[in-house]
């Protein structure tokens, strides 16, 4: 009864440190990746391009795009939308400026960039593994899937403007004004010496 009390290793502790150490090289990578937008989105279009060629090879799997899909407008959604929704929280918290002379409140969004990519790619890969078994490949007229796709999309980003433009945000840096204090008094002391 001695050796009874477990000293052996068990044999599921191979796989759980070998799962242990690729989740850690994941995470690094992930880590490495951050400061890198732009080439974590080209890899993204890659791997999207990818997908759409393989559905277009196969001429199936729709209601698999389909799901990707309205997964990935949720996904925009979340990403486009501010952390507090000023119609749904009117309480005490932090809100968006609606006027000039409100104080400045940066915009905070609800799903951040890193985030948003990162499901994207996930979903985009799980999507591209399913369409890898036929049993997913269920038949459906797929002009109809696509038309309603879009018109949900329309809709859905209809009202999404609509609450950007009632709230006075843009969840963008495109327009935003960039103020620089070093042009500014150069031009002003270089007007001054005339």
């Amino acid at each position: 009864m001695e050796g009874s009390g477990g000293g052996g290793a068990s044999p599921s502790a191979p796989l759980k440190q070998y799962l242990q150490e690729f989740s850690k090289l994941f995470q690094y990578y992930l880590d490495k990746s951050t400061p890198h937008p732009p080439y974590r989105w080209i890899g993204t279009f890659v791997i999207a391009s990818i997908y759409v060629l393989r559905v277009v090879y196969v001429q199936g799997f729709y209601i698999v795009s389909y799901g990707l899909g309205i997964y990935l407008l949720n996904l925009l959604i979340g990403f486009l939308s501010p952390l507090v929704d000023p119609e749904l929280d009117p309480s005490n918290a932090p809100m968006l400026p609606t006027k000039g002379s409100d104080e400045f409140k940066p915009f905070i969004r609800r799903l951040p960039e890193f985030k948003f990519w990162y499901f994207f790619t996930k979903a985009l890969c799980i999507a591209f593994v399913m369409t890898f078994f036929s049993m997913f490949d269920v038949p459906v007229f797929w002009p109809i899937l696509l038309c309603y796709w879009v018109v949900l999309f329309v809709l859905t980003m209809r009202r999404q403007v609509a609450h950007m433009m009632k709230y006075k945000y843009i969840p963008f840096n495109l327009g935003k004004q960039k103020y620089s204090g070093k042009k500014s008094s150069a031009s002003s002391s270089g007007s001054r010496a005339d």
